[in-house]
């Protein structure tokens, strides 16, 4: 007995296949992207280490993604051929980080639309300016499953529940920003985000989970470095970072001015 064709309509296709990705994203740890003073930092919820969420594409461009390893390693890697080529072919200043985000926007369209399972995966491209660029600002370029592209002026978060990590940045973030202060900030609003969420079996308030310093990957990109801007923050750096943070913010405003 032969059975007859599967029929699915277009509509019903992409909607499978965007509900496939979104919860494969979600189940991913959360990434943070934040523009501050002296550049772009960048923080990751992650306990591996040695599969890295956060990475160095090219002299001033980085790189963070969250969703299924195998997956944004392979963009990464193929991000990274992209800039090395351009750059050698043609200028380094022409390896942009609006260039590598178009290249990568293209590739997750082209994936989505064409092939039978989407990638699930969220990209941000961070690009800080060269200190000589008079003018130039910092940017976030956000690449979605689908090949959606935004730039994003502040900050970026991605993966896991991002509702209450964005309703916590909203409300501390600030421009300006330095490095240590973006760092509290973002780690108070990656342990914003609820553990468990209230069930009917559960209807307890959810609890405000701890995020150790362990846990975190954490890499900066400082515009004041001449060629290599990436920079990959150790253990005992965040440690630091945060505790110089946390004693700036309890001695106030008017004693920072006076240290300054």
């Amino acid at each position: 007995m032969t059975m007859p064709p599967y029929y699915a309509s277009a509509e019903q296709v992409m909607r499978d296949r965007s509900e496939l990705a979104r919860k494969g994203i979600a189940r991913g740890r959360s990434v943070i992207a934040l523009i501050c003073a002296e550049g772009v930092l960048l923080v990751a919820e992650n306990r591996s280490q040695a599969l890295h969420k956060l990475s160095e594409i090219y002299d001033r461009i980085g790189f963070a993604a969250v969703g299924k390893y195998n997956e944004f390693e392979n963009l990464r890697r193929a991000g990274i051929t992209h800039a090395d080529m351009r750059g050698y072919t043609y200028d380094r200043r022409d390896v942009t980080g609006r260039s590598l985000a178009n290249a990568y926007a293209q590739t997750l369209g082209t994936i989505f639309t064409d092939q039978a399972k989407p990638y699930e995966v969220e990209l941000c491209v961070a690009e800080v300016p060269r200190p000589d660029d008079d003018g130039a600002t910092a940017a976030l370029y956000r690449i979605g499953y689908d090949g959606s592209i935004v730039d994003e002026p502040d900050f970026v978060v991605m993966g896991g529940a991002t509702e209450p990590i964005v309703s916590a940045l909203r409300a501390s973030y600030r421009p300006g920003l330095d490095f240590g202060a973006a760092l509290r900030i973002a780690v108070d609003a990656l342990q914003a985000s609820a553990e468990d969420a209230a069930t009917e079996q559960n209807p307890a308030p959810p609890q405000r989970r701890r995020v150790g310093v362990e846990a975190l990957e954490v890499a900066a990109l400082e515009t004041a470095r001449t060629r290599r801007a990436f920079r990959r923050l150790t253990t005992a750096q965040v440690r630091v970072l945060l505790d110089e943070s946390a004693g700036q913010h309890e001695q106030g405003p008017a004693a920072g001015r006076a240290e300054d």
